[in-house]
């Protein structure tokens, strides 16, 4: 491995040192009150360190929806050749549940911190894009099945059906992560749960497969 190799290589893992210090920090103490010192004391770097790899707090933040909203992407991509739509849904739900569990604290971050997003930020460039936008995945599946007429009469909002499929699968993931240590419940495995969420939203919004 050349120099200049090895340097590309060492930054890259100094900026992912970062992201994952400024994740865990923004989802346990609060975007607004972490500091880009307290993300360097984190990583017992001096804060001019991370200045190199990020201009600003904001700048940090917008690499870090890029980074984990785009992964979740990728996980709705590889389901995205499944041609029938109801079946796609079913399997993105799976997939962000599956997501969730696998990467808690991008999760909380990404669906369970508020933060608003600037005027500037470049992932709001793809917004809407099913590619890299993974709600935008969601309804445009949706909404193929609302033009198949898969949804019952009077379900013809892809918005509403989008976001109501997104909260039942939603539930499932923030209960598995928030409180799978709760000895207070007598927690089913998560499989069934997650079967069971799924059945119960297509069975409740669907139309009855003909024979």
């Amino acid at each position: 491995m050349g120099i200049q190799e090895r340097r590309e290589r060492e930054r890259e893992e100094m900026r992912t040192l970062i992201l994952d210090a400024a994740r865990e920090l923004f989802v346990s103490e609060g975007i607004e009150q972490v500091s880009m010192r307290r993300i360097a004391q984190k990583i017992e770097y001096s804060p001019t360190a991370i200045y190199v790899h990020f201009r600003d707090k904001e700048a940090l933040l917008q690499e870090l929806c890029a980074v984990d909203f785009g992964a979740l992407a990728g996980k709705f991509q590889v389901i995205g050749a499944i041609a029938d739509p109801i079946e796609r849904i079913v399997a993105a739900g799976r997939a962000y549940i599956e997501f969730g569990i696998n990467n808690p604290s991008h999760f909380r971050l990404m669906f369970m911190t508020p933060h608003e997003h600037s005027k500037g930020d470049d992932t709001m460039a793809k917004r809407g894009n099913p590619e890299e936008d993974a709600y935008a995945f969601l309804k445009q599946a949706v909404a193929e099945g609302v033009a198949a007429s898969r949804f019952r009469a009077g379900l013809d909002d892809p918005e509403l059906l989008a976001q109501t499929l997104w909260a039942g699968v939603h539930g499932v993931a923030a209960l598995e992560i928030a409180n799978k240590r709760d000895p207070w419940v007598d927690w089913r495995p998560i499989e069934e749960r997650v079967r069971t969420m799924t059945d119960a939203l297509v069975r409740g919004l669907t139309r009855p497969v003909e024979a």
